[in-house]
């Protein structure tokens, strides 16, 4: 049963110029663990991640290559970004490709409508370029350079030389959108989270916007702008509008963009400026409701450094779920960093999370649990057991507290909330004893509820936890003798989930990992 309500998460489209690092992931699974929460509310959802693939930046590394933009592109996407998928157990519900003529199709369209309405102009320009941001950088993010660089102008986020083009380009009216922005934000609070990213947002647009440049004919490797084809579209507007592209906006009869719009995007912080002033103007510009919320993630800094392959600190997803698996990678950076700040990663945090919190917090919680009811009970416990109201009231918390959670966000705080309930149990089972109750026949009843408490409440964890650690979680359910798909399980209903009253084997759930000194 749907609840009614549709949910809509984006990550970026992600540039293909090179392979996918934790950074890139760090988002993508933030944005999967919220679709699939939502999804286990009831929600009509859809997730939706994909590969941004035109551009100066593009071309360039193409033809450092030796092949054409869309051989590598093609090779890309296929050999590194989609197998990004399956190592972090996505369940995106589409994967879009700027390349992709269904995209293309329809952001021809919607310029077309921009321009036959009068937002769109042509004009003489000039100004620095960051071929790294694929941006007319703005005074503030301009620096002076120094050593190899000195004299010159640098990008303040690469630093690495701006170039001076000088085109006739289409602009977008973008300033006259000014007030109505401003006016948007205000009304909506929550557009623009977190609290931070929102103020900084605000003081920018108060600054005064300039029209925004949307096409270049100095390369070629982009969407054709419709009514003149010496031009290609701005990579960004491209980027931008696959949020509505892949929703089949603006084709004949009923669509996904009727079904699932507005949007909930997923950014990093540096392109906040790009979703959360020209995405929306261009939306309004078009008369369509801009997005619900643009949530802006910090960045994943190693070594005090943001992420960066050109800095050699990328470090490959791979590199860490083949050592620790894919469950372990999406509990630690959703469970240790704050979405909308800044964190930070170390090989020794991650080890530690791992076997403090998932081998021994919880994998161990389960294993001991069922070993017991398998050892005292040879698999079965006695029917119509209620469970301790002391754990029932706790886990009617966690729920309440971590459905809030979610709906900021702030999805640290959900797992922890839920985490009080694993403590709780772990606590419960020390207490009580079992093992010691099991050595007296008198006890025999009160083993059978301490048992049938920890149980309940696995069952209750196998539930709250699958958006975050599906696989573990999908075991636990299993060897609950369970009934249903996990996935099909409400998170409303997590207290009232049912089993044919026997337990079967558990594999270890989150085994020890020896490193290498």
């Amino acid at each position: 049963m749907s609840s009614g309500a549709s949910f809509y998460v984006t990550t970026p489209i992600f540039y293909v110029n090179d392979v996918p690092h934790i950074g890139h992931a760090y988002a993508e699974v933030a944005a999967d663990v919220l679709a699939r929460w939502h999804r286990q509310r009831g929600d009509d959802t859809f997730f939706l991640t994909g590969t941004d693939e035109h551009g100066q930046k593009i071309l360039r590394s193409a033809a450092a290559n030796g092949v054409s933009p869309k051989e590598w592109t093609d090779k890309l996407v296929e050999e590194a970004w989609k197998p990004l998928l399956q190592t972090l157990n996505l369940s995106n519900d589409d994967f879009i490709r700027t390349t992709e003529e269904r995209h293309e199709v329809r952001v021809r369209r919607f310029l077309q409508d921009l321009y036959d309405a009068g937002h769109i102009y042509e004009d003489e320009f000039e100004a620095l370029y960051c071929v790294g941001c694929e941006e007319f950088k703005p005074e503030a993010e301009i620096i002076d350079g120094t050593d190899a660089y000195e004299g010159q102008k640098v990008c303040a986020i690469h630093s690495k030389p701006l170039e001076l083009l000088s085109e006739r380009n289409y602009f977008f009216r973008l300033a006259n959108f000014q007030q109505q922005l401003l006016d948007y934000y205000e009304a909506n609070p929550d557009f623009i989270q977190p609290q931070a990213a929102r103020n900084e947002v605000i003081s920018f647009v108060r600054s005064g916007l300039h029209d925004l440049s949307i096409s270049r004919t100095s390369f070629d490797w982009g969407i054709k702008v419709p009514w003149d084809e010496s031009h290609v579209v701005y990579v960004w507007v491209d980027a931008l509008l696959n949020y509505v592209s892949a929703l089949n906006y603006g084709d004949e009869g009923e669509t996904k963009f009727d079904r699932y719009w507005p949007a909930n995007h997923v950014v990093g912080k540096d392109i906040l400026r790009f979703h959360a002033v020209i995405w929306p103007a261009m939306l309004m510009a078009a008369g369509i409701e801009p997005p619900q919320r643009v949530f802006a993630t910090g960045w994943l800094l190693v070594g005090g450094e943001k992420m960066s392959k050109s800095k050699l600190t990328g470090i490959a997803p791979s590199e860490i779920t083949d050592v620790f698996g894919s469950d372990a990678f999406r509990y630690y950076f959703m469970r240790a960093i704050h979405l909308g700040q800044d964190g930070s990663f170390s090989w020794e945090d991650l080890n530690a999370r791992y076997h403090a919190e998932l081998a021994n917090g919880f994998g161990n919680l389960a294993s001991r649990v069922l070993a017991m009811v398998r050892k005292y009970f040879a698999g079965t416990l006695p029917t119509g057991i209620a469970a301790d109201p002391e754990i029932q009231q706790l886990a009617e918390r966690s729920i309440r507290e971590a459905e809030a959670a979610i709906d900021r966000f702030a999805v640290d705080q959900a797992i922890a909330e839920v985490w009080q309930l694993v403590d709780a149990l772990n606590g419960y089972i020390t207490e009580q004893q079992p093992w010691i109750l099991a050595k007296d026949d008198a006890q025999r009843d009160r083993l059978a509820q301490v048992l049938a408490t920890a149980v309940w409440g696995l069952g209750v964890l196998a539930v709250l936890l699958h958006p975050v650690i599906p696989v573990a979680a999908e075991k636990l359910w299993t060897a609950l003798h369970a009934e249903g798909n996990l996935s099909d399980q409400r998170v409303a209903d997590a207290l009232n989930w049912k089993s044919d009253g026997t337990v079967g084997e558990l594999p270890a759930l989150f085994p020890r990992v020896e490193q290498d000194a």
